[in-house]
């Protein structure tokens, strides 16, 4: 197009102002021709031939502006420079480079000798003028060889990066299906949440939750609205406290017990909370998980009323038959009988006591009532009444106490504590060993251990040891007895006195618990 424009300007010139060459047959045909070529590029159907056969254009191109030099005469030589434009297609086309750059060359040359080798009146000073054409045509021709090829390693680079964007697209939104499958699939609830505290994901489980906590008169209510409240099932949990809000302020917890929604949809959910970072380590939001824990609630829940109205069940025949007891015990007896009555009288005191704590430790709480008491004395005492039992099982039982060491501490709890810790040291000892009772005070608290060298717990069963009705799976295979209430009720004692407990075990070497009380 740009050398047919071209070639209809120079037609305007020579008709205005060279109307006598419109006459020679060398320009007609140049004229005639670039006409021809224009129209081949509209009408010959090329995409039916070779794929570079289009390249017949430019080559044509240099035959016609050929004929128009030749047919310009002396006024419109310039015409050769037309030459350009078919250089510049060919060396633009990226097709066959090193023909396109000595057609660059050759072309025009041949444009400007072709006249004079014809007529054969030339000079040596003839053909070195010409050469300056040829030689900027071929200078052109390089620059754009060199810019084509240029733009085409550009354009493949950008080519190649597309393929890669495109294929890491698909790889993301397979990624992105697979991760909304998972999270539709599983049945937790999942929020993800920006710095800010924007959404970012939210699976189809937590649209529910969010559905639940909603109040009825509002569809789309903010954190501070929803329903959202504490173990009571009553209170409203205050937004700073509320999971959410927690996790937005890049708290990091875990089994965080609310209720959500009212009424009878109301469920339990324990939520944790893990923070992100970017790769500067700053906060960038936080992914809230949800589980519905409403049917293991009630259940523990159920649990607990079942304990309490057992205990309840027990107090009231044991009262019974101290009461019979006692008054048995008051009148004459004859040594034989009295023997038998103090037995009936102390195991049941012992259940009595054992129902007691039952029904404290489902209240979350044991009472005691701290006195001034020689620990180290309790310490032995225990030990001593434990020796036979030892003795049977064939486990060595010692103790290492100070002489004396007193505090202020509920006597009759603290030997509980003793003799659970030591009973069960000596029963989960079923191969024999040994068992060490040692006692010492710590900066202001006196600290107990009992180490046995048994059957050892896994990291699993230690972290369950102190819940109720709790048994290792290794407990249960030996068959060896126990109900799973004695270090509950050992730690609530424990606690009662404002101490702790912790135990540290390894399978199959053996186990140590560890109790510390203010003196």
């Amino acid at each position: 197009m740009p050398l047919f424009v071209t070639t209809c300007l120079t037609a305007f010139l020579v008709w205005v102002f060279f109307p006598q060459g419109m006459g020679n047959p060398f320009f007609v045909a140049f004229l005639v021709s670039q006409l021809v070529l224009m129209a081949s590029c509209y009408l010959v159907p090329w995409e039916r031939l070779p794929y570079t056969s289009f390249l017949a254009i430019p080559v044509l191109d240099f035959v016609s502006i050929g004929l128009g030099r030749e047919g310009g005469l002396e006024s419109l030589t310039s015409i050769g420079l037309l030459a350009v434009l078919p250089v510049i297609w060919l060396c633009a086309s990226g097709y066959y480079p090193r023909l396109a750059l000595w057609l660059a060359f050759l072309a025009p040359l041949a444009i400007l000798w072709a006249p004079l080798l014809i007529k054969g009146t030339f000079t040596a000073q003839d053909f070195a003028r010409t050469l300056l054409l040829p030689v900027i045509t071929l200078g052109i021709g390089v620059s754009v060889s060199v810019l084509t090829l240029s733009m085409m390693r550009q354009q493949r680079e950008l080519e190649e990066k597309d393929a890669q964007l495109q294929a890491n697209l698909r790889t993301s939104q397979r990624q992105e299906s697979l991760l909304n499958t998972v999270l539709d699939t599983v049945h937790l609830g999942v929020l993800a949440v920006d710095a800010d505290g924007h959404d970012v994901l939210m699976n189809r489980k937590q649209r529910a939750n969010h559905v639940l906590a909603s109040p009825k008169d509002n569809p789309d209510p903010n954190e501070s609205q929803l329903l959202v409240f504490g173990p009571d099932r009553k209170t409203l949990v205050p937004v700073e406290d509320r999971p959410v809000r927690r996790a937005v302020l890049g708290e990091t917890f875990t089994d965080y017990l609310v209720w959500l929604g009212d009424g009878k949809e109301q469920r339990a959910f324990v939520t944790t909370a893990r923070a992100m970072k970017d790769p500067d380590g700053k906060f960038a939001g936080s992914v809230i998980a949800f589980s519905d824990v409403t049917d293991l609630v009630n259940a523990l829940s159920a649990k607990d009323d079942f304990v309490s109205s057992v205990s309840h069940e027990f107090r009231t025949p044991l009262t019974s038959i101290l009461g019979y007891v006692e008054i048995l015990l008051a009148d004459d007896q004859a040594e034989s009988d009295r023997e038998m009555l103090e037995i009936i009288r102390r195991n049941s005191e012992r259940l009595l006591t054992l129902v007691s704590d039952l029904l404290a430790s489902r209240n979350g709480q044991l009472i005691v009532t701290p006195h001034t008491v020689d620990v180290a004395e309790l310490v032995r005492a225990s030990v001593s009444s434990a020796l036979p039992k030892a003795a049977v099982a064939g486990v060595v039982l010692a103790a290492e106490t100070p002489d004396k060491l007193e505090a202020h501490v509920d006597g009759a709890r603290i030997s509980q504590v003793l003799d659970n810790l030591v009973s069960n040291a000596i029963k989960y000892s079923p191969d024999g060993g040994n068992v060490l009772v040692s006692l010492a005070q710590e900066d202001g608290h006196l600290a107990c251990s009992v180490s046995d060298t048994g059957m050892g717990m896994t990291a699993e069963d230690t972290s369950e040891v102190f819940a109720k009705f709790f048994r290792t799976s290794n407990v249960r295979r030996t068959a060896i007895p126990g109900v799973g209430l004695g270090l509950p009720i050992s730690k609530a004692i424990v606690e009662a006195h404002g101490g702790t407990i912790e135990v540290d075990s390894q399978l199959g070497k053996g186990t140590t618990f560890t109790f510390r009380v203010p003196v």
